[in-house]
């Protein structure tokens, strides 16, 4: 069974997983943004160079 009682130390714990969520959110929200960005960039090359 999972803990979640983190004690005296939650006022760090807590806000930390909080902050890393977002974090990594953003990042993989930043990644499909750029692959779609490459992604058209690449047909539009492609569209150029036929």
């Amino acid at each position: 069974m999972l803990d979640f009682d983190m004690g005296a130390y939650a006022a760090y714990v807590w806000p930390a997983w909080g902050i890393s969520v977002v974090v990594l959110a953003g990042l993989a929200v930043r990644s499909a943004l750029a692959s779609r960005r490459w992604k058209a960039e690449l047909k539009r090359l492609e569209k150029d160079r036929a």
